[in-house]
């Protein structure tokens, strides 16, 4: 290792390596320890199945990565990051064979809709009209926005649930489930205060950006990060677990991207008794039961308009979704579960065998479930996909025990870094002027524990870095 560091990274998830990447370019001399043999977090790839399947372990379509006001403005293609942009962002199929497409073009995705096109177009172009207004505020941490207006606008759409927003704009069963697919990568039940804020800006992303995918799988995104931040001096030490900070060199500055279970685990650190109970005292969301198939063909949906797509949501009805959603969070689960299925190889024939094929899926489950579920989940994506498991040469499952295995992130499965509703979603960890301090003036966290919570976008990362250069490096701020 080199010598004395001005700041160090604990954690190589996106955040971490964002917060890397911000003090390296204002002139600090930096250090990312990772606990993995692997960097990238959650965002990985590798053969689960058979050999020459190539599968994304956790993050698999990356539409805030590209919409990040942070890594949108690096030049990652000059380190091999190509993104792959399919037909159509998501899918979502219905029992009677029918399926709305969520399609970059705005008029283009309403026109489906019959009679809610004009009440979709009400509510999602203001948002796509006003995005670049929004982007920055909406991926930050609670404060007076740079564009009051707009965001008053949008939190007058996004503080109502979710089912309470599609049922004042949709009069249609059917478009209410579609608008639910993109709500419920909330984790939270749709009748939950702010649920709405999920599917506003996801789909609002959709319209923007499309929902792309990296070529040759999300672990290139990492890839593509890391070479950029050794190319402006940045270190990496993997299979390092850190236990003690005094196990790490000296610095100025540390961040963790780490929830705060185990930055409470970390030893050394100045934290006071009421700071400790406070970080004691943050929720973790539902967890996710997670699987990967080798596929000897593609999926097989009934809908063109599912072939057509890399993201396919999979609730047949509004009700399917909503008791799916309500039931996992009373510790239940139901025969019907919402399902997020990905297909990278029709788009990126680098995934697979020359023929062959791969999928992702994940349902939601109670935090810390380890039962198996497979049955059902296949079951579901059989429903649109008659002939599915007929394709099937191998399967991976990861339970949230799992899931927490490969990276301590996921407690109890939990993809998001803690429960993101109305109590954690602006004030995670906890409530405090800046969310990324803490009471030992060295430490910073920089995870999707803090603002603006879960997603491959590093904009945690970037605003921990922020504060840490207020803090101690004030001439370069």
């Amino acid at each position: 290792m080199s010598g004395k560091y001005d700041a160090i990274v604990v954690g190589s998830g996106s955040n971490g390596i964002a917060a890397a990447i911000r003090l390296q370019k204002k002139g600090l001399k930096t250090a990312i320890f990772e606990q993995a043999a692997t960097p990238g977090g959650a965002t990985r790839t590798m053969e689960l199945t058979m050999p020459g399947f190539k599968h994304d372990v956790g993050s698999a379509i990356l539409p805030l990565g590209l919409a990040s006001p942070f890594f949108r403005d690096l030049p990652l293609d000059n380190f091999g990051l190509e993104w792959i942009f399919p037909e159509i962002a998501y899918a979502h199929p219905f029992d009677d064979g029918t399926a709305f497409g969520c399609y970059k073009d705005i008029e283009k995705t309403a026109a489906q809709l019959g009679e809610d096109e004009a009440a979709y177009l009400k509510l999602f172009r203001p948002l796509l009209n006003n995005w670049d207004k929004l982007n920055s505020d909406l991926l930050g941490p609670l404060g007076i926005p740079e564009h009051p207006i707009p965001f008053l606008k949008f939190g007058l759409k996004a503080m109502p649930s979710a089912q309470m927003l599609a049922n004042h704009y949709f009069k249609n069963d059917k478009t209410k489930a579609f608008f639910y697919g993109s709500a419920a990568h909330s984790t939270l039940p749709l009748t939950n205060i702010a649920s709405a804020s999920f599917g506003l800006v996801l789909t609002t992303s959709a319209h923007k950006y499309n929902w792309p995918f990296p070529k040759g799988g999300a672990g290139n995104f990492t890839k593509a990060l890391l070479d950029y931040y050794k190319s402006l001096g940045g270190e990496i030490f993997l299979s390092q677990y850190i236990r003690d900070i005094r196990d790490l060199p000296n610095a100025y500055a540390y961040l963790f991207d780490l929830t705060p279970k185990q930055l409470l685990k970390i030893k050394g650190l100045n934290f006071n008794l009421l700071y400790r109970k406070r970080m004691e005292a943050y929720k973790y969301g539902a967890g996710v039961f997670k699987m990967d198939w080798a596929l000897k063909e593609p999926i097989p949906f009934t809908n063109e308009k599912c072939r057509k797509a890399a993201t396919i949501h999979l609730g047949f009805t509004k009700e399917e979704i909503e008791n799916s959603e309500k039931e996992i969070h009373q510790k239940n689960m139901t025969s019907t579960p919402y399902v997020l299925v990905a297909q990278h190889s029709p788009f990126d024939p680098t995934r697979a065998p020359e023929g062959h094929h791969t999928a992702w899926a994940y349902i939601h489950v109670p935090n810390g479930s380890t039962e198996d579920y497979t049955k059902i989940v296949e079951d579901q994506i059989e429903r649109a996909a008659p002939g599915f498991k007929e394709t099937i040469l191998a399967r991976s499952t990861l339970n949230t025990s799992d899931l927490q295995q490969f990276n301590p992130n996921l407690i109890g499965g939990d993809i998001n870094g803690g429960k993101q509703d109305i109590t954690q979603l602006f004030t995670r960890p906890i409530a405090k002027l800046s969310p990324y301090a803490t009471p030992d003036p060295r430490v910073y966290i920089c995870s999707s524990s803090t603002p603006p919570g879960g997603g491959v976008h590093g904009m945690c990362g970037y605003h921990a870095a922020e504060k840490a250069l207020k803090d101690h490096f004030r001439d370069l701020s």
